[in-house]
């Protein structure tokens, strides 16, 4: 059985070797204490981080029915080099993922084309067709793999329909995910309401528009005594009712995306595309909010809403551009600026990335403990480098970091023992 020895590595900032035996982790020992079998390969690790292979809860793969944007090899490709072990992809394919069929046409494609991982974990629609008007056979999808519930994209509206969801997955131990947004007070918006939307003339979403489906929800999870997430949360008045819901035992968790720490409305006063997402990017108090969110606990995980698009789609005017930003290519290092600036520390950065989406979503977590699952990457936190679109492994270049240089990079990657990256 092949024999991995990770030499001298930083692991919650302490140096440590890391032997690993087939799939699974043997020992984690002081730097030094223990030597490397003679059969084993050695990696020097010095100067870098050992993190476990992230998760990132919320990307859309594409793929069936828009592999121009971006497919499955493609998608767990950049996964693979962004530090993401496991990505659970929205249901807003084409046709929907709203049947086992597709369920398990995605997984066979996940399985060909990257059969060591990254791992595709789907999330099945919660209606059919994603119309809110009929319940999406769940039993069925959870039987064919899918993780979750979500109608991401195309948000449940009427109030009893997502009470009926929420039960119904409920039943099949899944977790609903909301797309919190009122599709009448968002509708035909195009950035946030605010000065910048006055002043340049573009119909903004107010951000009553995420926060009244964000109380909806936290009510109904209360009535029901039933968990519920709550999708790329942006907004303080959204965060201020989720802290309070908390605090009285609510069964909601929350997400939130590297732009809403670190871009506000501003960078639409050019009419820039590549900056256009839903929800919007807010204002900077909501910004501020964000990482206060992040910092107390309120925001249980990060995801990237990973939304890979064409380069033709993004090059209209605003009014005519699709929302999203492709984002698991850069995310980590985005995110690992707040471990930088004090506002989370390692510990947490661990938590919103690992720890906690493994426990909502009851996926597998390596721990470093003898045993668990041999999946982790090195990262270094101090290498630079520029976000070019030839530095991107995603299809879709849409983002508004392009060309900046960001700080930390993934340096190799484990799945299982096997090296992906």
């Amino acid at each position: 059985m092949k024999n991995l020895f990770i030499f001298n590595g930083l692991l919650r900032k302490k140096a440590v070797d890391i032997l690993v035996s087939g799939s699974t982790i043997v020992s984690v020992t002081p730097h030094g204490e223990v030597p490397a079998p003679e059969d084993a390969e050695i990696i020097d690790a010095t100067g870098l981080i050992v993190f476990p292979s992230f998760y990132d809860c919320h990307v859309h793969l594409r793929e069936p029915g828009f592999e121009y944007k971006e497919d499955i090899e493609s998608g767990l490709e950049a996964a693979a080099h962004g530090g993401f072990g496991g990505v659970m992809a929205m249901a807003n394919t084409k046709p929907t993922n709203d049947s086992a069929s597709v369920t398990e046409a995605m997984l066979q494609r996940a399985q060909q084309t990257w059969p060591n991982g990254p791992y595709l974990y789907p999330i099945g629609a919660a209606t059919i067709g994603l119309k809110g008007e009929e319940l999406a056979p769940m039993g069925e999808l959870a039987e064919a793999g899918c993780v979750a519930i979500s109608n991401d994209g195309v948000p449940v509206g009427g109030a009893e329909m997502f009470r009926h969801c929420m039960e119904y997955a409920a039943t099949f131990g899944l977790t609903v995910i909301d797309h919190c947004e009122d599709p009448t007070l968002a509708k035909d918006c195009h950035m946030n309401e605010g000065e910048i939307s006055e002043a340049i003339g573009v119909k903004g979403q107010p951000v009553v528009a995420e926060s009244m489906q964000v109380a909806r929800d936290i009510l109904l999870a209360e009535f029901l005594n039933l968990p519920v997430h709550l999708a790329h949360i942006s907004c303080k008045q959204s965060v201020d009712l989720i802290r309070w819901a908390k605090g009285r035992g609510v069964k909601v968790t929350a997400e939130t995306c590297p732009h809403y720490l670190l871009l506000t409305e501003n960078v639409l006063n050019n009419y820039s595309t590549a900056a256009k997402v839903n929800p919007p990017l807010r204002s900077e108090e909501d910004r501020l909010a964000m990482k206060e969110a992040i910092k107390d606990g309120t925001i249980d995980i990060f995801v990237t809403d990973h939304a890979p698009h064409a380069d033709h789609e993004k090059e209209h005017p605003i009014e005519g551009a699709p929302n999203g930003i492709s984002g698991m290519d850069s995310a980590v290092a985005l995110t690992w600026t707040q471990v930088e600036d004090g506002t989370i520390s390692e510990d947490d950065f661990i938590k919103l990335w690992a720890e906690k989406p493994a426990a909502i979503f009851k996926l597998p977590l390596n721990t470093f403990a003898e045993g668990d699952i041999a999946d982790f990457f090195l990262f270094d936190p101090k290498e630079e480098w520029k976000l070019t679109e030839d530095a991107m492994h995603s299809k879709g270049k849409n983002t508004p970091f392009l060309n900046t240089t960001l700080k930390g990079r993934v340096k190799a990657h484990w799945l299982g023992g096997t090296r992906i990256v």
